[in-house]
This record gives structure tokens, C-alpha cells and sequence, in this order.
């Protein structure tokens, strides 16, 4: 198993918006293409204003495949649209649980 470990960072009082067209319009795609998440969290002490997300997949195989479904969603470039003043920044990381300690 791989995790794609997503950070956003949003403007400065645009969270409450974001999170509300994030469900409203990503979600359902997401779920559809991607499942469910392993973990989703707003961060609340240290850098401040950020999402962060976890998707898990086979392997970086059935990360791509999955990654092309929701990109190639039409209903994905209105989510990306209306957020594009909301997104700072944005950082993606695989990660690989460790046999001792992982998420289920």
C-alpha cells in the first residue's frame, strides 16, 4: 500500500468556504474515483489554515489509474475553478506505512 499525502494551504479566513465547496463538489468525485479517505483534518496549532488529506492505493500503478479518472471528471475542473481563489499552496507526498505503525 502507498498513501498520497496531500497538504493545501488556504487563504486566511477561506477555510470555511473551501471546506464547504470541497464537499459539495470534490467529495462526490472523489469517492467515486478515489474512495474513501483514510484521514481528513484541518489543522488548528503550528502553520495554520490547512487541509490535510490521505488517499490509499495498491501501488503506484493504481494511484496513476485513479489519479487519471478524477482528473478526467468534468465535474472535477468546476471544483478545481472554485477554489482557485481559495488555494494557496499545495503539496503532495507518497508515503509508505511502516509494518509497526499504520493507519487500517
Amino acid at each position: 500500500m502507498i498513501v498520497d499525502h496531500r497538504v493545501y494551504t488556504i487563504v486566511p479566513r477561506g477555510m470555511p468556504e473551501f471546506l464547504e465547496v470541497f464537499e459539495r463538489l470534490a467529495m462526490p468525485i472523489l469517492l467515486r474515483h478515489l474512495g474513501r479517505p483514510l484521514a481528513f483534518y484541518t489543522s488548528s496549532i503550528g502553520p495554520l489554515n490547512q487541509v490535510v488529506h490521505l488517499w490509499s492505493y495498491e501501488d503506484l500503478a493504481d494511484f496513476e489509474r485513479r489519479s487519471l479518472a478524477r482528473d478526467g471528471d468534468v465535474g472535477f475542473a468546476a471544483y478545481l475553478q472554485a477554489t482557485r481563489h481559495l488555494v494557496v499552496a499545495q503539496e503532495t507526498r507518497i508515503i509508505r506505512p511502516v509494518a509497526f505503525a499504520c493507519l487500517k
